[in-house]
């Protein structure tokens, strides 16, 4: 497991022995004077000292003009100043030493004041004080009985740790965390992430005892390196739910503008935080759905759920919503008929969904839950109850809280969805509050039930190793390749230098002869066996197609000839002033599943790789999976089967399976050297043919990009 070095002034942002609040005020509607007073009310044990030029009491407590008229030592302050006089306060925290300074005050890098929060942090890095802010709403921690925010009324303690970019939104969530009657363990804002971001964060509460959750909201990512570091060893630690705003290019340009950060590739992002074993929420609703369920239950030992319902329609959706977000259905006809047969009505069905049917008893729901309780095949439940004349509300607690505790106990899986009046609304809302995971809606239930699963996957899959996956390449050779181009004022390889760099680590590729004349052409087509391809040479062209540049399946001398005369005319055509310098004539493969392959330096996440359905359908159908590097086997195996084109790679209608092998070994190949090699900043394959099983690939089009030295 990756080890994270962890600040000690973090400890003390949630854990201070002392803490200042500079601009403490007397005036009840000030920011300054609801900080200090949570913190006073919240119980707070460490010393509280109030810091105001105007000196004298408040809330009985002696007011400091300068934190440096404080004797003692003050482990972290709290600053509600204008944003104009922040700076000079800074300064005075460094001189005494301060740890922390939560910058609650606002108009800095969010209203375009960047030069001023740079200068503030660029100073207080400089004495070894760090930065929470600004634009945050403070700090809460239940351990230190601390509550540093302006945050109204008391916040419940309990399990669940919030960290968010948005100050406004924070203090909604916080309400939104009482509501669903779920305890805080922590709550956080970064705000403009000036110094202190998100994963140093994470860093501290992965190993925070009294958080056994993290919920999280981004705008944006500024090292993604370092998150990606962060999330994924918190992750084997405990669940991090994440929601992130700026899905849409609205969305982004919105994020930017709210606290001067960047919202990134959401389809890099989304695929990283699956990758760390995040669990990306698409709103508070689901991930506090999801937090619920996670408090509640242990997670599943198995993978097979079954349903039990009285209602036949209600179970179907629920097997809809269950296929949705990946929850596997117990299907074996003959072990669910031997399990269940004996325990429910014979009017019912023993197929799941098991329907004990609308004329069901409480007593009928205690029969199949007691059978599933006992029988080892069976891992997960999924209770569903539609009120009835028959089933009244008045019947719940025997229904539902008594199995709860039977399978908690048992360390087993027990889930609900119930359906009903306002006895059964009152119920739902009454079960909540004792800890019970109920919704009134299946999707809800499948949706917590998907990520539990998807959870579990992870731990499994990545808790039992830290081996990456890498190829043993040697870089010399092309780091002379790439040397000698850049000396040429290029910042692209050409056909058969992408070709060459292919030949040095092993992947196949078409033959192939570059000419400059017709003649050559001719004769190289001869050479190589029809048909051929015909690609332009150039420097100054680089996606030949659109220059006119390709010919395919040419299958005589005439054909080359003439494809030569169009390929130079289009090419002087569309691109003038080109310089041509030849032809490349190489076989036509044989046909096979086409994938686009690469590797690239994303701006946010650094290196990463990709895979996706390729050849002309990759900008139609954008069937993409990225990865971070580094990967394990398992991430690279994972991200072909989460694409839409997998099934092709299995074989379909009688096909055989698909050289899987040597995908994997492909992909590994380019984020080895992209990992390795920083003067390269893209490897594209596109299309990559893939054969059958031991045939293995061919590389059909390369496109190799150099950084350029501001981009390294």
């Amino acid at each position: 497991m990756t080890k994270l070095y962890i600040d000690e002034n973090i400890k003390y942002l949630f854990e201070p022995r002392s803490l200042a609040v500079i601009g403490a005020s007397r005036d009840k509607s000030k920011i300054g004077h609801a900080v200090l007073q949570n913190v006073i009310n919240g119980g707070y044990a460490g010393k509280v000292y109030p810091v105001n030029p105007g000196g004298g009491q408040i809330e009985g407590r002696q007011v400091y003009r300068s934190i440096l008229d404080i004797e003692d030592t003050v482990d972290t302050a709290c600053i509600t100043l204008p944003a104009d006089r922040v700076y000079d306060a800074v300064r005075s925290c460094a001189e005494k030493k301060v740890k922390n300074a939560i910058l609650i005050s606002s108009g800095f890098s969010e209203a375009g004041n960047i030069k001023e929060e740079k200068k503030i942090v660029n100073y207080a890095r400089s004495q070894g004080m760090r930065i929470l802010g600004p634009n945050v709403f403070g700090v809460y921690s239940s351990e230190a009985c601390l509550n540093a925010t302006f945050v109204s009324g008391k916040i419940p303690s309990g399990h669940l740790a919030m960290i968010t970019q948005s100050g406004a939104l924070g203090l909604t969530l916080v309400g939104q965390a009482s509501v669903e009657n779920i305890g805080l363990s922590a709550i956080v804002s970064v705000g403009n992430k000036s110094d202190i971001d998100e994963s140093d964060l994470l860093t501290y509460l992965c190993d925070h005892e009294p958080t056994r959750i993290i919920l999280m909201y981004i705008e944006g990512i500024r090292n993604g390196e370092k998150f990606i570091r962060a999330v994924r060893t918190a992750a084997l630690k405990k669940p991090i739910m994440v929601i992130k705003s700026g899905r849409s290019s609205k969305g982004a340009q919105a994020a930017a503008s709210h606290t001067g950060s960047l919202a990134g590739s959401d389809e890099v992002f989304d695929d990283v935080v699956r990758q760390c074993g995040a669990l990306r929420a698409e709103s508070t609703k689901e991930a506090f759905n999801w937090a619920v369920f996670h408090l509640a239950n242990p997670l599943p030992k198995g993978n097979n759920v079954v349903i039990i319902t009285n209602g036949g329609g209600a179970g179907v959706m629920a097997a809809d919503a269950c296929e949705k977000y990946g929850v596997n259905l117990y299907d074996d006809p003959q072990e669910l008929k031997r399990v269940f047969s004996p325990a429910i009505p014979a009017f019912g069905s023993a197929k799941n969904p098991i329907d004990i049917t609308g004329q069901a008893k409480a007593s009928d729901f205690i029969k199949a839950f007691d059978a599933a309780l006992a029988d080892d095949g069976v891992d997960t439940v999924f209770g569903i109850y539609c009120e009835s004349a028959l089933s009244p509300a008045d019947h719940l607690d025997a229904i539902i809280e008594e199995n709860f505790q039977k399978y908690k106990k048992r360390g087993k899986l027990i889930v609900f969805s119930l359906f009903g009046g306002q006895k059964t609304a009152d119920y739902v809302a009454a079960a909540k509050k004792r800890g019970i995971p109920v919704s009134d809606d299946v999707y809800d239930t499948a949706s917590a039930l998907g990520a539990m699963y998807r959870y579990k996957s992870f731990l499994e899959s990545h808790g039992a190793s830290d081996k990456t996956a890498g190829a043993l390449l040697d870089m010399t050779p092309i780091s002379v390749i790439v040397s000698e181009i850049k000396k040429q004022g290029r910042f692209f390889l050409l056909a058969h230098e992408a070709q060459e760099v292919m030949n040095l680590v092993n992947v196949a590729i078409p033959k192939s002869i570059q000419t400059r004349t017709v003649k050559g052409a001719v004769d190289a087509a001869a050479a190589i066996g029809y048909p051929v391809v015909m690609k332009v040479v150039s420097k100054d062209i680089i996606h030949k197609s659109d220059a006119g540049g390709i010919a395919l399946n040419l299958e005589n001398e005439l054909e080359v000839i003439d494809a030569y005369g169009a390929i130079m005319r289009n090419c002087k055509e569309r691109v003038p002033g080109a310089v041509i310098e030849g032809v490349d004539i190489s076989e036509m493969v044989k046909p096979g599943t086409e994938l686009i392959v690469g590797a690239r330096r994303d701006n946010i996440f650094g290196p990463i790789i990709m895979i996706g359905l390729g050849g002309i359908y990759v900008e139609v159908m954008k069937d993409v999976s990225f990865r971070s590097l580094p990967v394990y086997a398992q991430d690279v195996i994972g991200m072909i089967k989460e694409l839409r084109a997998y099934p092709l790679l299995l074989g379909v209608r009688g096909e055989k399976t698909k050289d899987i092998t040597a995908v994997i070994n492909a992909l590994i190949i380019l984020g080895t050297i992209i990992n390795r090699c920083p003067e390269i900043s893209d490897i594209e394959i596109n299309p990559l043919v893939v054969y059958e099983q031991g045939d293995g690939v061919k590389a059909v089009d390369i496109r190799i990009i150099l950084a350029k030295s501001e981009e390294r």
